[in-house]
């Protein structure tokens, strides 16, 4: 089990740490393949027992938020989710923040994916929306009752964000100035990324929610392993990059430990004396 401990200060005393809030990515940092690890469940449901609010900062829709995920929510397991990257903040009793997509955005956002011949898709509260279908997508639809083929959802529903799907590697719009639109392209998969304004990132919806409990970020960790977690990382005062965690999140990161089947959340909670 390999730990990296990057906090430049005493580490006798990063080792009684307590956090206050613990933030959790889903994909390839709670989960693999859509499937919670069963370590990491039970470790939520121990850390649930102490005063420790723990809450999950993903960059997936709300209406495709893991089955297991929010049977932990609905269990007071956890307290909390941000979903789509920050635009969206909810706990059991309702939504806590939320930041649509405006009009100028989605139909910018259009032109640029139907300028490129791009299948992408826009994310509500309760649907994912997509432009188009191939043999793949019609497959998913069909066992997804809230992923539905509907070019012109956004005219009409309330967005948070778009996800593009690339052709192949080499083609990521990297030729696009999305910052003269106030947008940005945060890539989660070398096939596949997010179009948000440019002040969207799960720090947002972090500071919303520190907000809303009334907690310092500075009192916050964070797991994550992508580069849609860049901007939480930055943020909180404790940030555990995966050991399978890009090398740009890596840099930032306060700690590196081990993957998910090498129990690396286990490992850096235990490092830390932070009851498991």
């Amino acid at each position: 089990m390999f730990i990296e401990d990057k906090i430049a200060t005493d580490i006798t005393a990063t080792q009684t740490l307590t956090p206050k809030i613990i933030f959790f990515d889903i994909d390839d940092t709670l989960s693999r393949n859509g499937e919670i690890a069963p370590q990491n469940k039970a470790t939520l449901e121990a850390l649930a027992q102490t005063d420790i609010k723990l809450v999950i900062s993903t960059g997936r829709s709300k209406a495709i938020l893991p089955a297991d995920i929010l049977a932990l929510l609905e269990a007071d397991v956890l307290d909390a989710i941000i979903c789509m990257n920050g635009q969206y903040s909810f706990n059991k009793e309702g939504m806590i923040s939320h930041y649509p997509l405006t009009d100028t955005q989605t139909n910018k956002i259009v032109m640029l994916c139907q300028k490129s011949e791009l299948i992408h898709k826009f994310d509500s509260a309760t649907h994912i929306a997509w432009s188009h279908e191939n043999a793949r997508l019609r497959e998913y639809n069909a066992i997804t009752s809230n992923s539905i083929l509907d070019p012109d959802y956004h005219k009409a529903n309330t967005v948070y964000q778009c996800s593009v799907f690339f052709n192949n590697q080499e083609e990521k719009m990297q030729e696009v100035d999305f910052a003269q639109d106030d947008l940005k392209l945060v890539h989660w998969h070398h096939i596949g990324a997010d179009i948000l304004p440019i002040e969207a990132s799960k720090a947002r919806g972090i500071i919303d929610l520190c907000l809303h409990y009334d907690i310092d970020a500075k009192d916050c960790m964070a797991f994550g392993d992508g580069l849609n977690d860049l901007e939480m990382f930055d943020l909180v005062g404790y940030a555990v990059a995966m050991g399978d965690a890009k090398p740009e999140l890596i840099a930032r990161a306060d700690f590196v430990t081990g993957t998910i089947e090498e129990h690396g959340i286990q490992a850096v909670l235990d490092h830390l004396h932070i009851a498991s």
